[in-house]
């Protein structure tokens, strides 16, 4: 592994207060595609990830999110929601993406739309929201991940009222829920009181176990 991969998870934290300062977009454009390029179960990606970049809009998120600053003062956020409703036209849709990127005939697509189709219908509701949740957490790690990369500071996020949120985004009408908020900017080193803080993370030792 690239040693300087390393020294950027080393680098990140979770910034407590942030600047101000906008992210060139190019290091956006970045984040959001490894958001994008996120592994995701059947490929399916159930969750759509809403870009946040208006400061009115960042300011009425503010108090659904216990007031905390990063949500202003962040350059941007993105808010993972699962979708609320899995169904099958959702999966031909997929399938018809697939068959047109790889130039084949979506006929031949018919055995894995089933195996997608059969999980959803064989799934309570509570169960596919917990499943698109679970894809939408691995996509917030690779956002996570590139950022660090792209020397972005970041701050994972679930310490929100859902439903607020998900009334300021207009997700009800979008059939999204609200599930964890990435806020990327840049930390304030004067301000924060872990800018300059040693990452403390469990020892190797005592986080792995060999089987």
């Amino acid at each position: 592994m690239e040693q300087h991969f390393l020294d950027a998870l080393k680098w990140r934290y979770a910034t407590k207060k942030m600047s101000g300062k906008q992210i060139p977009q190019e290091k956006l454009d970045q984040i959001l595609e490894a958001v994008r390029l996120a592994p995701s179960s059947f490929g399916l990606t159930p969750y759509s990830v809403v870009l946040v970049q208006d400061k009115e809009l960042q300011a009425k998120l503010l108090p659904h999110c216990f007031n905390q600053s990063q949500i202003v003062d962040a350059s941007a956020l993105l808010v993972f929601a699962p979708w609320k409703n899995i169904n099958e036209d959702q999966v031909d849709s997929y399938m018809k993406e697939i068959a047109e990127t790889r130039n084949a005939p979506v006929e031949a697509l018919g055995d894995f739309a089933n195996a997608i189709k059969g999980k959803i219908n064989h799934s309570s509701n509570e169960d596919l929201h917990t499943w698109a949740s679970k894809q939408a957490y691995i996509a917030l790690g690779f956002g996570l991940a590139a950022a660090a990369v792209e020397k972005i500071d970041s701050t994972p996020m679930e310490g929100f009222n859902p439903d607020g949120v998900n009334e300021v985004l207009g997700f009800h009408e979008k059939g999204l829920h609200a599930a964890c908020i990435l806020a990327l900017g840049y930390r304030d080193t004067e301000k924060d009181f872990l800018a300059n803080a040693i990452k403390v993370r469990r020892k190797k030792e005592a986080l792995f176990i060999e089987a």
